[in-house]
């Protein structure tokens, strides 16, 4: 089978030096300046972090590799979409207000921000998936599908539904609109939480398919009629619809995979995975536990399945910390996200991937000083 070439760096550093300059070294050694930028738009896509939580990365990062395209000739920006939980981050304004709280804007990245998936979570793009085995089409963030090339700029940790998040969930599940979100995670069907409801029947005005009725000011939503592609979500400003959770983690897994494929397929695309504070949650949450194993280092590929392998095995590898939620976790169990989240097995996200041809599992790890 074949393999693909992942380059590593650790986090050590001399006096002169800095992990910056050792990025800028990965990705001179990956051939990321074989990419054509000129004059192209280069999606960076990356989590900017709930508000509260501080293991997301540094906008530093981000700056180093936006200066990079730029110096190329290219026109990069930093991009994510809304998201489907009530959070910081659930439309434009609010994701722009959380980033900037959490050091991002345009002179701490190089690069303007962009909402992937626009105001309210529904500028999104039907995209074919190529070798889709469960979806055949995928909804993605238009200004994510608008860009010509995509680089995803990843903070490696652990997940509760996924294992752990790295190159393939930051590009499939944080690429989906909230319409895709909520395919990823159900069968595409939102529901009315009735105590939240006011009654304003914005949801029913952006429903094409007149699937929302009201009862008593109290909107409902017939799944029957219903196509799930979550205008609905945007429009409420009172956090009164919601999904059903109802995917099984595997499932869950594959569908993001297959989401990854649509946002990767037939451009140019280039991964990086930064593992330190590897915490055991997702950046999702408003509050990071103690990470679980020491900073690593920087990982970087043109395959973001065999960069998400090579990460994986690193962190089994590493010494665990002492005084972390690993302490409260089966010893007995030798994979580390494993034994953090025993009711999901991250393998499957790489298995699918692979059998969809985003990737390779199997790569040859080469170390760049």
């Amino acid at each position: 089978m074949k393999k693909s070439k992942v380059y590593f760096t650790d986090m050590r550093c001399r006096f002169g030096d800095s992990l910056l300059h050792k990025l800028d070294r990965v990705l001179t050694a990956a051939g990321f300046d074989d990419i054509n930028f000129e004059r192209q738009f280069a999606a960076i896509k990356i989590h900017f972090g709930e508000p509260g939580n501080l293991a997301f990365l540094r906008p530093n990062f981000a700056k180093t590799v936006a200066e990079r395209v730029k110096l190329k000739g290219g026109l990069p920006f930093l991009t994510d979409c809304g998201t489907l939980y009530v959070g910081r981050r659930t439309h434009a304004i609010a994701h722009m207000d959380a980033a900037e709280e959490n050091g991002f804007n345009t002179k701490s990245t190089g690069c303007p921000i962009i909402i992937g998936d626009g105001l309210k979570g529904t500028d999104d793009v039907e995209v074919p998936i190529e070798g889709g085995l469960i979806l055949k089409t995928a909804l993605i963030g238009r200004a994510i599908m608008d860009a010509d090339i995509i680089i995803s700029l990843n903070h490696f940790k652990g997940h509760e539904l996924t294992g752990f998040g790295g190159a393939i969930k930051n590009l499939g599940m944080g690429s989906g609109s909230r319409a895709g979100k909520m395919a990823m995670h159900n069968d595409g069907k939102p529901q009315v939480v009735p105590e939240k409801c006011i009654g304003c029947k914005a949801c029913a005005k952006y429903c094409a398919q007149a699937a929302i009725s009201f009862k008593d000011k109290t909107a409902n939503i017939d799944h029957s009629l219903c196509v799930g592609c979550g205008r609905c979500l945007g429009a409420c400003n009172s956090h009164a619809i919601d999904i059903a959770w109802d995917t099984a983690n595997d499932k869950l897994n594959r569908k993001m995979a297959e989401y990854a494929k649509a946002v990767c397929q037939g451009r140019p695309n280039f991964h990086i995975n930064i593992v330190n504070q590897v915490s055991p949650f997702c950046d999702c949450h408003a509050e990071n536990d103690a990470a679980v194993i020491p900073d690593l280092g920087i990982f970087a590929s043109f395959d973001p399945v065999a960069l998400d392998a090579a990460c994986i095995e690193a962190v089994n590898k590493a010494n665990v910390l002492a005084g972390t939620i690993v302490d409260s976790r089966d010893s007995s169990e030798s994979d580390l996200f494993k034994r953090i989240h025993p009711a999901t097995d991250w393998s499957s996200q790489l298995d699918h991937a692979q059998e969809i041809a985003l990737g390779y599992r199997k790569y040859n790890l080469l170390t760049v000083k």
